[in-house]
Parts: structure tokens; sequence; C-alpha cells
């Protein structure tokens, strides 16, 4: 019995599927099916019902399954526990959603290196969903994301900040009926393919808004840029923390039952780096909540 069969056999409880599972820890579906068989060879106890078409858990695989959780992260947690640092004195490789690039996730990082200079920090910025999987994947340690309408199995979802979408426009505009500006201004819209692109479009479709799409961008410095160039008019989220050089446009509310976003912090339920975790959402928070009163 190694700890790789056990983190292959709780991948399989966690996704359902041999296949599944094969993509979590990265081996083929044959492979999969040799740990187990070897792992029920090891332990002389049979895990999976193999009768039906897809392998489920015997109740004696779902016990082996708790043991085997508690045993990983047990494992997992080895060196950070006998050396007392919780990762504090190793790299930590966080994950970040665009708009935070140039206002949350700086002031966090200098909050953080401030009270512990001997952290290393590497960020990688990405879109939300690609940093739920580098998660999964243990590439990153943690990333700064939307919240999704489901948090995959395994994974811990800390939240920071709600952030309610916002109308922008030239700051040369005087119109000032959101409605009224969408329905007749040029629209700048936020990629679809993104969680607030889906948002922005969901709360247009509920209000049965039809707008002139002029363009789609996926940076919302760019959409700002345009917006400021008096080209049409967009919805973007209002961040909890504003970068320190951005592009002056009007920002209007749009009212009650305006759509939001939920910024927070994912990482693995078993991440071996837990202080310094734990430390990186102190400061994302302090930085919030300094920006918040200022």
């Amino acid at each position: 019995m190694t700890i790789r069969r056990l983190r292959t056999l709780i991948a399989i409880a966690d996704k359902k599927t041999f296949s599944a599972a094969a993509d979590v820890v990265h081996v083929t579906h044959a492979a999969i099916s040799q740990q187990m068989q070897s792992l029920e060879s090891d332990l002389a106890i049979a895990l999976f019902d193999r009768s039906t078409r897809t392998p489920e858990l015997t109740p004696d695989g779902h016990k082996v399954v708790l043991k085997a959780r508690n045993l990983v992260e047990e494992y997992d947690n080895l060196v950070p526990m006998a050396l007392g640092d919780g990762g504090l004195d190793r790299n930590i490789t966080l994950g970040a959603i665009r708009t935070t690039l140039t206002g949350l996730t700086p002031k966090a990082m200098s909050i953080l290196k401030s009270k512990f200079p001997e952290l290393r920090l590497r960020i990688r910025p990405g879109l939300t969903g690609a940093l739920f999987v580098d998660i999964e994947r243990a590439v990153l340690d943690a990333a700064i994301v939307i919240k999704p309408n489901l948090v995959p199995s395994g994974l811990t979802f800390r939240e920071l900040a709600k952030e309610p979408m916002q109308l922008i426009t030239s700051m040369n505009e005087t119109e000032l009926d959101p409605l009224k500006l969408l329905r007749s201004r040029p629209f700048i819209r936020y990629d679809r393919n993104t969680v607030v692109g889906t948002l922005i479009d969901n709360w247009l479709s509920s209000k049965r808004i039809q707008v002139s799409e002029a363009m789609e961008l996926d940076s919302p410095e760019a959409i700002a840029s345009m917006v400021h160039a008096g080209l049409g008019v967009s919805i973007v989220p209002d961040l909890a923390v504003k970068p320190v050089d951005a592009v002056a446009v009007r920002r209007i509310g749009l009212g009650a039952g305006a759509p939001y976003r939920t910024l927070g912090l994912i990482h693995r339920q078993n991440e071996v780096k837990k202080r310094a975790i734990n430390e990186l959402f102190s400061a994302l928070s302090i930085a919030i909540q300094s920006s918040s009163s200022d």
C-alpha cells in the first residue's frame, strides 16, 4: 500500500469514475485500474463492485476512503508539522484573476511580504476556470478567483468580498439612467467565456435589454479605455480594491437586483502550507478592509 494509491482511491471517490480520476492524478485509465487492483490485493478486501458498468465503491471501500483521507492529510502535513513553519519559509505560487492584478493582489502581497519578508511569492494570472484546474492539479498553492456555482470536491473557497456590477460611461456622458444608456449606446461586452461575462449576459436577458454590441473584450483595462474614449458603455465589477492608475470613467449603479460576483481565495482542503495560506487570506482581507475605509 502506498500514498500514491490512496490518493488515487480518494480521487475515484470524489470524481465517481476511473476516467475522471485519471485526469486528476495524471495517469491513464489502465494505470488507475492496475493501482486499485494492487491496493485491493494489499488490503485483502474488495474496494469496488465491478458488476456494474461503472465500478462503484463497496461499503468496505467507503470505510477505507474515510481512513485514506486522514492518512493522506497526515502525510502531507508531516514536514510542516515537524518544522512548525506551515509553508512560510518556502515558495507560494498564487493564481490571480486579471481584475485583481493592479489593485488587490499587489496591495495584499505588499502587506504579506512586510510581515514575512522571507516568503517567496510567484504570481500567475489566469481565468477562474483555468485557475481551479491548476489548484486541483497542485500547480498552484492558492488562487484569487470568482466563486462558481459549484465548488469542486476537495477544494475550499473562502469569501473575500462581493463586487456588484456597475455601468461605466465616458465622463462626457450626460444621461444617467443605466437602462436608457444600455438601450441607446454602443455596448462593449465583457467576455462571455468568463464568470463575469455570463453574469452580465444573464442580467441583460432578465431585463429584456437588447444591446447594440460594439465589441467584446476580455481585459477590464481595455474595456475601460474604450469607454473612456467614448466608444460605448459597458458593465464591469465595482472592484473591492481599485487600481491606483484607473482610467477616468463615470460609474453608475444598476439598481436593485444588480448582479454581483463573489471574490474569494481557493485552495485544496488538504493543503500542506496551511499557515501560509491563512496569512495570505488575512493579507487579502486587510487590503480590502483598508480600501473600503479610504
